[in-house]
């Protein structure tokens, strides 16, 4: 029996139509998404949008704001809207890392045998929320940078992988930083996007405010599985980038370094630049914000809105900037206007 195959035109038009119609079913979910978070968090459309971004580019957030801005909430709301089981690490000068990653204990069976039995610590899930993770010591923070980078853990010399998926979602007090050890850039790099999380404007805060002290809260309920989303992380490394995409990151990167910039704001104000880590997360960030907004290819656009959080966390300014009050999202904005 001879089998007939279509012709390979045709064949490719059947995936593009798919993958096509893939991407419009997944915009139509993550709408669904959007609008189940916001009916528990009010106002933060942006923070919302961000960091549904870094998860499904498969990253890691850093979310800086003051307390009472719904940081917490906001992670306990992805857990249950995506399906992912979260749990919450409050970091303090004494949080060791086996508080995280977990110990081996020695135990003793009914023949009288004994052996270590790993206890897995909290970083086994699928999102993690560390509370002002700056106020971890170094080697607490370093035993974490392995988790994100490596998405698994050694303990006593044994490797134990983390769930699929795995995503930290840490949060900073931007006010108090007495007591506190600032992320070293090697860790801060491996957050996809710094998040700045503001205060809601006034009719946001009325809506909160009378939502959360009535009789009645409203709750998030599930819209995604923790397999729909690795599906969807996995769209997003599929979508195509075009040209000007790829030129506009590399441009914008390269620029913010000052040994080899064009710009002179740069060359007198930065100390050190982003790394070539930028450019891949720039990168992920585009397409994933195409994605959620159910576009088949990323844009110019998309770039210029993902550069500030791509990059203020991965550019840092010298003592002369600093004195003439100069701020990084002034320098990157100088960095976007050739494209806008």
């Amino acid at each position: 029996m001879t089998t007939t195959y279509p012709p390979t035109a045709a064949r490719t038009g059947d995936s593009a139509n798919k993958a096509a119609g893939d991407i419009e079913a997944l915009g139509q979910r993550l709408h669904q998404v959007r609008r189940s978070i916001g009916r528990v968090i009010f106002g933060q459309h942006a923070v919302i949008e961000e960091t549904l971004i870094t998860l499904l580019a498969g990253g890691h957030a850093l979310l800086i704001g003051v307390p009472g801005l719904a940081k917490t909430r906001l992670v306990e709301t992805l857990g249950t809207v995506l399906g992912l089981e979260d749990k919450r690490v409050q970091c303090t000068p004494d949080l060791m890392p086996a508080d995280i990653l977990g110990s081996e204990v020695l135990e003793e069976t009914d023949k009288g045998r004994r052996g270590f039995r790993f206890i897995p610590g909290p970083v086994f899930c699928q999102l993690l929320m560390a509370d002002e993770v700056n106020r971890a010591s170094p080697r607490t923070q370093s035993a974490l940078l392995q988790a994100m980078q490596e998405r698994r853990v050694t303990v006593a010399g044994q490797p134990h992988p983390l769930p699929r998926p795995f995503h930290v979602l840490a949060t900073q007090n931007p006010l108090e930083q007495e007591g506190t050890y600032p992320l070293p850039e090697a860790q801060l790099d491996r957050f996809l996007l710094q998040i700045d999380v503001s205060y809601p404007d006034l009719a946001a805060e009325r809506q909160m405010l009378l939502a959360t002290t009535g009789p009645n809260e409203d709750s998030a309920v599930p819209v995604m599985t923790a397999e729909e989303l690795i599906d969807a992380q996995r769209m997003v490394r599929a979508i195509p980038a075009g040209e000007a995409v790829v030129e506009t990151i590399l441009t914008l990167v390269r620029n913010g370094r000052p040994d080899t910039s064009d710009i002179d704001e740069v060359r007198r104000h930065v100390a050190w630049g982003p790394g070539p880590r930028a450019s891949q997360a720039l990168m992920l960030a585009t397409r994933a914000r195409a994605l959620l907004d159910g576009r088949f290819a990323p844009s110019v656009d998309d770039v210029l809105a993902l550069a500030h959080p791509t990059l203020r966390h991965r550019m840092a300014l010298n003592f002369g900037a600093r004195a003439d009050g100069i701020t990084l999202d002034q320098v990157i904005a100088k960095l976007c206007q050739p494209f806008a």
